[in-house]
């Protein structure tokens, strides 16, 4: 036998084993096109035979009892799946690009995303956000739950402007137009203090409401320029992005000085806290309320990328933001650049 370098002989398995990862990914993914379009024709017949026979809603129990005797063991074929079956078909009989984009994406997630969401542009959001972030059902139902596409469609940051094209759309999504801090019992008066406190004191909650990426680094986190101390409310890390996420608490409104001070402490953090791997320093500045186009303004001509939201005590979206929501058009826009290289939007409806 032929002598063989360790080192040759190691590359030469990892990339046999790449070979295989890839080869089952894509079976895995065969065989989830195949489901799919399984689910997609007896939801279809479901339906048919209902209009055709007259038949009730006794047709889904009866044919759930026979496909169970049949294919024994078999997982997919309770009353339950078979009627999500039938609304998959009679949510996208008349919409061919959801029918496609729902192919690339797992079952349980489907059901979901038509079960939560009734816009189009809004499950089309979320189907390309699962296949693009790889996110499982869990994080999936978090982020509708959180009302991530209406928020991500507010939400106001500069960072098609500062931040490399490869991960602004990862960083626009990772930042909301509003955070529901309900879980803070908070009294009716309260200070930036109490509401930073309250956020560490409940520190697995308020995380959650960031977004399963970040990791909390410490608060009131210390700087030093030109030996004067500088502290930064809250410190977080996101693991995806490989940012410092700077994070300033407001009580009140939005002032445009905010915008200067987060400057400075990105400029800072950037030059001595970022190690030379990671991604440039993200900062949010988070306000009780805020005037849009001050933000706008604001944020105008920064050169570091900042985001600017709101929070609130309450898990609803406020009624006079949704005024705010851009029209059906610039909606379409808006999520064709987010996902401009897969061709989100090219046949839009008319």
């Amino acid at each position: 036998m032929d002598k063989i370098s360790n080192d040759n002989f190691n590359h030469f398995v990892i990339e046999i084993k790449e070979k295989i990862l890839s080869s089952q990914y894509t079976a895995l993914k065969a065989v989830n096109k195949e489901l799919i379009s399984l689910y997609w024709e007896i939801g279809k017949s479901i339906i048919t035979k209902q209009e055709v026979f007259g038949w009730g809603k006794s047709i889904v129990q009866n044919l759930s009892d026979e496909l169970q005797k049949e294919f024994v063991g078999m997982k997919g074929f309770s009353v339950q799946n078979l009627w999500n079956m039938r609304l998959f078909y009679v949510e996208y009989e008349q919409n061919k690009k959801l029918q496609t984009v729902s192919r690339e994406i797992g079952w349980s997630h489907n059901v979901v995303i038509f079960q939560k969401c009734k816009d189009n542009l809004e499950r089309e959001f979320y189907m390309r956000s699962v296949k693009k972030f790889g996110w499982t059902y869990r994080v999936l139902d978090n982020h509708i739950d959180n009302k991530t596409y209406e928020k991500y469609l507010l939400n106001q940051t500069n960072f098609d402007k500062t931040l490399p094209e490869a991960y602004n759309n990862q960083a626009s999504l990772a930042v909301k137009d509003e955070y529901n801090f309900g879980f803070l019992a908070l009294r009716d008066e309260y200070c930036e203090h109490e509401l930073e406190i309250g956020l560490i004191n409940k520190i697995r909650e308020f995380l959650a409401q960031m977004g399963s990426d970040f990791t909390f680094i410490g608060n009131q986190y210390k700087i030093l320029v030109d030996d004067e101390e500088y502290f930064i409310d809250l410190l977080l890390y996101h693991r995806r992005l490989k940012s410092l996420i700077a994070i300033e608490l407001k009580i009140g409104k939005f002032k445009p000085e905010y915008a200067g001070k987060m400057n400075f402490y990105l400029s800072a953090l950037n030059d001595t806290v970022k190690l030379s791997d990671e991604n440039p320093s993200i900062g949010i500045i988070i306000c009780k309320e805020k005037k849009r186009t001050t933000v706008e303004y604001a944020l105008k001509d920064s050169n570091q990328p900042i985001g600017v939201s709101t929070y609130s005590l309450s898990d609803t979206l406020p009624s006079d933001l949704k005024e705010y929501l851009p029209s059906t058009r610039e909606i379409e826009e808006k999520l064709l650049s987010f996902f401009s290289e897969e061709g989100f939007g090219v046949e839009r409806e008319k």
